[in-house]
């Protein structure tokens, strides 16, 4: 006989498992949010040891880079070149002093007078790659003859680039599907886990972003050193890899997919099975009063409640995991990407975490739907959803403008950066989705107010055929052919039974919705692997120099020997009096080699004006060469002066950041020839 006691226990042991699965995933949540400090958006190279553009008197032993914030380095992150283009460091960088913001790498003996180049390429907090060079000399300053082979390999390599990239795209999908499918159930249809097409689709998830999360790993080094596919299976560089923030929240997501098993494991087994049947009582005759009815009634009613608890409280524990479980593997995204450095980290980081889960809820609860249509639920399963959706909409909306305002920095970045086109082609996707998903609820309308069309489908309301002798043709194989033909079309009738042109049209809407999200996630994936807005600008001014020179005419053309003046219309879009006017850039003698630099930055009104910040610094685009930047030294109001060495000849452009507020910027730029 069943006791109280015997009855409890499973439910006892779902509870202690339920309640050291929530403590597992708290701990390793609070861990990865730990790991996540303010810094800037992407490093940038804040002084050197030789000082860029320095001459020196003697050959030092080292060379000496010191960044805005914490990077990674590789055995060829720092590489100098003597002036015939051949390799004269020891390789191997290292931190200098184990500063995390830092990199030293040791120079050969030796060293002849001449100008030396320093290629250095790292990877900043945010994972993201950079890269820069600058030269200094000894004894003195001459020609340089640097091949661009020798400074080339700073892009990863085209195959490792797309299978990255897929990667990522795969590992966001597969999130989407595995948390949205699991909230669908939890909150929208319980029975549905019952379903082997539900059942399916979350291992379906579950598995896409294990081996997504594996081959992300094993990618990111040969990504980050622009190598082959070939050392995908270099165990250094996956050891290398795991010290990285990035290889951090890799293995953290690996950890909690392992959580999630155990989560999926308690979600199928206790929500997947049939309700207890609620025994009927025998009919007491007309003789009973109607007290006596209404007694037997409310009787019943508690007896239900009391049936059921069983089962809410497992979805409450089940939904507090499953909350916690989402927010840590959000936060595996959210802590090792654009969110976890720059400004205002303290609210980008939990604002970025409820964006990927409100996009999880809505994205994956489509596949879900679909498969819940197919199934036959009612129109209050599908109304349930649809009042969920529109809440993750709100929050998308919300968060997405935070990050876009984050991100970008200023209007101009939405047109003028990659990542600014990107949000367009998002905020473009998500327009379209809003539209279908509008189409999708007015077929909803027109499901809820057809009371035939609204009810859910019964799956067992087909009958089995009648087993005609099965012993005198169980070994007969057309009879078992007809038999699996005659199974086949009871579950295809099964499926179908519910598909009333209504439901057909709410199906094809909401499948027309998530082949729209689908392209939302690649769009997704590409803003996450672009650098935010706010610094594109700034590391993309040399490559886009010509687009934003003031005349579209040819590229002017220096005499060497003589000095030459480039001026730069420039605009911050600000209020004050200096965010307006030219900066006129000096060279003199304009050549290959060492050049004086003057700048001078004038208003409207043509009079010398002020500005909190300005840099000046000098590309050549076509060798892979620069951005190498001038140490300005002011000499009076609006006025600046400085060296540079322009050690090859080519078409270089010079790029001036100017500030003229706390928050109007601009980076005009400007192409010239050099020799």
């Amino acid at each position: 006989m069943e006791t109280a006691s015997t009855r409890r226990t499973p439910r006892r042991i779902v509870h202690r498992r339920l309640t050291g699965l929530v403590g597992v995933l708290g701990a390793l949540l609070a861990l990865m949010l730990a790991a996540a400090g303010p810094a800037s958006a992407h490093a940038t190279l804040d002084s050197t040891d030789p000082r860029q553009n320095s001459v020196v008197a003697t050959a030092p032993q080292a060379v000496t880079l010191t960044f805005s914030e914490e990077v990674s380095l590789s055995g060829d992150s720092v590489r100098v070149l003597d002036p015939a283009g051949k390799a004269v460091d020891a390789g191997n960088p290292v931190h200098a002093d184990g500063k995390a913001n830092t990199a030293r790498v040791g120079l050969n003996g030796g060293l002849a007078n001449g100008t030396y180049t320093v290629a250095w390429r790292a990877v900043s907090a945010d994972s993201h790659p950079v890269g820069g060079a600058f030269t200094f000399s000894v004894g003195a300053p001459s020609d340089t003859s640097v091949s661009a082979s020798a400074l080339q390999g700073a892009d990863a390599d085209g195959l490792v680039a797309a299978l990255y990239g897929t990667g990522r795209t795969v590992a966001y999908a597969a999130f989407a599907l595995l948390a949205g499918v699991a909230a669908f159930a939890l909150i929208c249809w319980p029975g549905g886990t019952a379903r082997r097409s539900v059942q399916r689709l979350l291992m379906t998830g579950w598995t896409a972003l294990l081996v997504s999360t594996v081959a992300v790993l094993m990618l990111r080094g040969p990504y980050e050193r622009g190598s082959g596919v070939g050392k995908a299976f270099d165990l250094s560089l996956v050891r290398a890899t795991l010290d990285e923030r990035i290889g951090t929240a890799l293995a953290a997501r690996l950890l909690l997919l392992a959580a999630s098993g155990v989560f999926l494991s308690l979600l199928v087994g206790q929500l997947g099975q049939p309700p207890r049947a609620m025994p009927v009582p025998a009919a007491e005759g007309a003789a009973e009063g109607d007290a006596e009815d209404a007694e037997e009634a409310e009787l019943r009613e508690l007896e239900r409640r009391a049936a059921e608890r069983p089962q809410r409280e497992t979805r409450l524990g089940l939904g507090v995991a499953g909350l916690v479980l989402a927010v840590a593997l959000s936060a595996t995204w959210v802590g090792a990407d654009h969110a976890s450095v720059g400004i205002q980290v303290w609210l980008a980081l939990p604002l970025g975490i409820l964006h990927l889960i409100a996009m999880a809820l809505w994205l994956g609860g489509l596949a879900a739907l679909l498969v819940a249509l197919r199934e036959g639920v009612g129109a209050e399963v599908v109304d349930r959803f649809s009042k969920i959706a529109f809440g993750c909409v709100a929050v998308l909306a919300a968060t997405g403008l935070y990050q876009s305002w984050r991100g970008l920095g200023s209007w101009g970045a939405l047109s003028d950066t990659e990542y600014g086109r990107l949000l367009l082609v998002k905020t473009g996707c998500v327009v379209v989705m809003l539209g279908v998903a509008w189409i999708s609820r007015s077929w909803l309308a027109r499901l809820r107010s057809a009371p035939e069309e609204a009810a859910e489908v019964e799956p067992a309301g087909l009958p089995e055929p009648e087993p005609v002798a099965v012993a005198a043709h169980g070994e007969d194989p057309a009879r078992q052919a007809q038999l699996e033909r005659q199974r086949a079309a009871r579950e295809s009738a099964g499926r179908e039974r519910g598909l009333t042109p209504t439901r057909a049209g709410l199906r094809r809407s909401v499948l027309v919705e998530a082949l729209v999200a689908v392209a939302v996630l690649a769009v997704t994936t590409m803003l996450t692997n672009s650098p935010p807005g706010r610094v594109a600008g700034e590391i993309k001014a040399a490559g886009t120099a010509g687009s934003a020179a003031p005349a579209a005419g040819a590229t002017p053309q220096t005499e060497p020997g003589r000095t030459v003046e480039l001026k730069l219309p420039y605009d911050t879009k600000g209020r004050t009096p200096n965010a307006k006017g030219t900066a006129t850039v000096t060279l003199n003698p304009a050549r290959t080699g060492p050049n004086e630099v003057k700048l001078a930055l004038d208003g409207v009104d043509g009079k010398p004006v002020e500005v909190p910040e300005i840099q000046l610094a000098f590309t050549l685009p076509d060798r892979d060469l620069g951005p190498l930047p001038v140490v300005l030294t002011p000499q009076g109001p609006g006025r600046w002066s400085g060296t540079t060495q322009l050690p090859l000849a080519g078409t270089w452009v010079v790029s001036a950041q100017i500030r003229s507020s706390d928050i109007d910027q601009t980076t005009p730029t400007l192409q010239f020839r050099i020799g």
